[in-house]
C-alpha cells in the first residue's frame, strides 16, 4: 500500500470520531435547569473503602446543596482507615449523614457493586444518586440532576464530571473518557433506542430511579463488575429501562487517579469489560492507532520522503481531524491544553494498556483495587457479561 493510500485510510478513520464527537456535542447538553420541582427527594449513596482523604469533602459537597429533601448514606466497605470515623463524626452534627456497614464481601462481588447494592437497600428517597468519593459535587448539583431525570424521563442517567489532571501522565489520558464517548456513541441513536448496544456511563456519578432499580436488579445483576459505569445501563437497558447521559462538568469535580501509577493500574483494572474484550479489541485499536496515531507518523514520513502533494496534504488533515476533539475538549470540559497536544500519546498508552489487560485476561492474572483482589473466574465472568447475547 502507498504511503498516499494509507494517508486517505488514516483520515478516514481520524474522520470517524472527529464528526461524531462534534455532532455529540448538540446532544450531550448540561444536566438541566437550575429551577426544579422539589420531588419527593434524593438519597446520594457513597461506596467508601479506605478513602479517609475523600470521604469528608464529599460529603460536605452534597451538604452545601439548597436541594431539600436529601440525604447521604456512606457505605463503609471494611475501610482499614479512619473512613468510618470521619462519617460518623459527620453524622453526629448533621442528620442528613447517614453511616451504614457493609456485611463481609460476598463470593463473586466486586466490592463497590457490594456496597452500592448495601447502600441502595437503606435509601429512603425515590431518586438515588450513586457518587464516587472522590467526586465533589457544586451547589446546585442536586437541583439539576433531579430537573434532568424529570425532563429526560430517564430512569438510570450519569454524566462525566470536570476532571481534574495533577500529573502530565492523567493529562494524556483521563480526558479520554469524553473522546470515548463522544467519539464512538451516537447519542441521538441512544435516546431513541433501548437497545444494550447503545449502553454507556460513567460509575463516578450515576442517577438512578428507585424502583427501576430494583425491577432491573440493581448492582446485584452486574456484581462480578468492576465497570458499572458500562455494565450497570446494559442491565438497565435489557429490562426495557431508559438511560441517557448529561454534561456533568458545572456539577461535578473529579481527580480519578494520583500520578502515572494510579493511571496505569485503574485503566487495567476495568479495561477486559470495554474496550479490551477478545471481540471489540482489534477494531477499537485499527480506529484509535490508525486515526490517531496514524496520522503523526504518515505526515512526517510525507514530507521526509518528499511525496507528492496528496500525501502531505492528506497527513496534516489527519493530524486536524485527530487534534479536533481534544481542541474542543479544552473549550467546553477544561481539559489540560498540555494533555490535549500529547493526544497520540496518550492513546498510544490506552491502547498497549488494553492489549496488557487483554493478555493478563487470557493468563487468568487477577485484577486489584482498593487492596482487594479478584480472581480470574470473577474476571471472565465480568467480561462475558459485558459481551451479553444484545450487545
Amino acid at each position: 500500500m502507498t504511503l498516499t493510500a494509507l494517508a486517505w485510510a488514516s483520515v478516514a478513520l481520524a474522520a470517524v470520531p472527529a464528526v461524531m464527537f462534534v455532532v455529540n456535542l448538540f446532544f450531550y447538553r448540561p444536566s438541566g435547569a437550575e429551577i426544579a420541582a422539589q420531588a419527593d427527594g434524593i438519597s446520594v449513596l457513597i461506596p467508601a473503602r479506605n478513602e479517609e482523604g475523600n470521604i469528608a469533602a464529599a460529603v460536605a459537597s452534597v451538604l452545601r446543596n439548597e436541594y431539600q429533601p436529601f440525604e447521604v448514606v456512606a457505605a463503609d466497605d471494611h475501610s482499614e482507615d479512619r473512613t468510618a470515623e470521619i462519617v460518623t463524626e459527620m453524622a453526629l452534627r448533621d442528620r442528613r449523614v447517614r453511616l451504614i456497614e457493609t456485611p463481609e464481601l460476598p463470593d463473586g462481588w466486586c466490592g463497590k457493586s457490594h456496597a452500592c447494592a448495601v447502600a441502595a437497600e437503606h435509601a429512603k428517597y425515590l431518586i438515588m444518586l450513586f457518587l464516587d468519593a472522590d467526586v465533589r459535587l457544586a451547589p446546585t448539583a442536586l437541583r439539576r440532576i433531579v430537573a434532568f431525570m424529570e425532563s429526560s424521563g430517564a430512569d438510570l442517567a450519569s454524566g462525566v464530571p470536570e476532571e481534574r489532571t495533577g500529573s502530565l501522565s492523567e493529562a494524556c489520558v483521563i480526558p479520554l473518557i469524553h473522546f470515548m464517548l463522544l467519539g464512538f456513541l451516537p447519542m441521538s441513536a441512544m435516546r431513541r433506542s433501548r437497545h444494550p448496544a447503545f449502553s454507556a456511563g460513567c460509575g463516578q456519578l450515576m442517577v438512578a430511579r428507585r424502583e427501576a432499580y430494583r425491577k432491573a436488579g440493581g448492582h446485584a445483576a452486574v456484581k462480578t463488575s468492576l465497570h458499572d459505569g458500562l455494565t450497570l445501563p446494559r442491565v438497565f437497558r435489557r429490562a426495557g429501562f431508559r438511560t441517557d447521559l448529561f454534561d456533568a462538568t458545572a456539577l461535578a469535580q473529579c481527580r480519578m487517579y494520583n500520578g502515572p501509577r494510579e493511571v496505569w493500574h485503574g485503566l487495567l483494572k476495568n479495561a477486559i469489560e470495554g474496550m479490551a474484550a477478545p471481540t471489540r479489541i482489534l477494531p477499537f485499536t485499527l480506529l484509535l492507532l490508525g486515526g490517531q496515531a496514524g496520522p503523526f507518523v504518515l505526515l512526517p514520513a510525507a514530507l521526509l520522503t518528499n511525496h507528492a502533494g496528496p500525501a502531505i496534504a492528506l497527513g496534516g488533515i489527519g493530524v486536524a481531524l485527530a487534534y479536533l476533539p481534544r481542541l474542543l475538549g479544552i473549550w467546553r470540559f477544561r481539559h489540560s491544553a498540555a494533555g490535549a497536544l500529547l493526544h497520540p500519546v496518550g492513546v498510544c498508552v490506552f491502547v498497549a494498556a488494553q492489549w496488557v489487560a487483554l493478555i493478563r485476561w487470557i493468563m487468568g492474572r487477577p485484577a486489584s483495587w482498593k487492596g482487594r483482589q479478584y480472581g480470574p473466574g470473577d474476571i471472565r465472568s465480568a467480561a462475558k457479561e459485558s459481551e451479553g447475547p444484545n450487545t
